[in-house]
């Protein structure tokens, strides 16, 4: 199968070479000529160090090559995806089966990546999400991996699984296309709130009150926009969380680290050097939360944070003073 992934950064990376290793002709594009041509004079890319790209690989700066494509992957930055979209459209054959792995809300707009990428290229072609817990580090040496296929059309999503899934990457099928690409925003919001804490060093009790009430939230914020519940407690919910905000792969959880050691927001965007994804999830969640009427006072208060300088302490001994509840409310009590 021809498979034509957008995107060289470190994921796009990853799974080119996952791909390349099950067998596909697969190529990686790059928006910049320079990075693609070094790419292929070294068979490396800098995002992941230590790791050679499959010689069977081909890397290009030319999005022409999507026009022979059964698959177009795109795994650019949320902040860029469009624009990425933009320039692939022209090269897209109706019925290509379109994959988002970019994981994010659309600044302004509060769009999901699959919405962009439809609204971008049309509605000829199906548009799969692809979630979970997945670190592009341990992919691209073969770690074992679990990730989710969601699209409203089943037979899309199977031809995503069947592509994607071997012996150290598998892939389940999902049809609720909001809850995966929520959950999957969400959870970058969440894991910078952890990095804070942990830099706080509030301890392991304070970590798990936060990601397990943070799970309530995205319930609620699912379910409100009309994804269904279930999806949180799976791989693109509660797998995604643990492992981004555990982990010292994760971008966000880094940033959130310097944060809550005293670094100003902006000083620990430029010290992590990749795009933090929660930075720009905050405000779009902020967003939806006020059209949807949610409460999320979680994300509100790591927006607080991150966008009106309030002090981590302060907004943590906040969360902490909040009005007496019920642990398990209608969100999940609801069939």
């Amino acid at each position: 199968m021809k498979i034509f992934v957008f995107g060289s950064g470190a994921w796009g990376t990853a799974l080119a070479m996952l791909l390349c290793e099950n067998g596909h002709d697969v190529t990686l594009w790059s928006h910049d000529p320079e990075k693609a041509a070094a790419m292929v004079r070294s068979r490396k890319n800098p995002a992941l160090p230590g790791v050679a790209l499959p010689e069977a690989l081909a890397v290009t700066s030319d999005p022409a090559g999507a026009e022979e494509a059964q698959i177009v992957l795109f795994a650019s930055p949320s902040n860029v995806l469009r624009s990425t979209a933009e320039t692939a459209a022209a090269h897209i054959r109706p019925g290509t089966v379109l994959v988002s792995a970019t994981k994010g809300i659309e600044a302004g707009t509060d769009l999901r990546m699959s919405q962009i990428i439809r609204q971008t290229i049309g509605k000829r072609c199906p548009v799969v999400a692809l979630s979970g817990p997945s670190h592009a580090e341990e992919v691209s040496r073969q770690m074992a991996t679990g990730c989710v296929a969601a699209c409203e059309d089943p037979a899309a999503a199977e031809t995503v699984q069947q592509a994607f899934m071997n012996e150290m990457f598998r892939v389940y099928v999902n049809e609720d296309v909001v809850g995966v690409e929520l959950c999957g925003a969400v959870k970058n919001v969440v894991a910078l709130g952890c990095g804070i804490m942990d830099g706080l060093v509030l301890g392991d009790n304070a970590r798990a009150l936060f990601m397990t009430r943070a799970m309530a939230e995205i319930a609620r914020l699912c379910q409100r926009a009309g994804g269904r519940r279930t999806t949180c407690l799976g791989l693109a919910g509660m797998g995604d969380l643990i492992v981004t905000c555990l982990s010292d792969h994760s971008r966000n959880r880094r940033a959130g680290l310097l944060i809550g050691r005293g670094a100003t927001v902006a000083i620990a965007l430029r010290e992590v050097g990749a795009v933090v994804e929660g930075y720009y999830a905050a405000a779009s969640i902020k967003s939806m939360a006020d059209k949807l009427d949610v409460e999320l006072p979680i994300c509100r208060s790591v927006y607080g944070i991150l966008y009106e300088e309030k002090d981590p302490e302060d907004v943590f001994r906040g969360l902490m003073k909040r009005e007496k509840t019920s642990e398990f409310g209608a969100v999940w009590d609801r069939d």
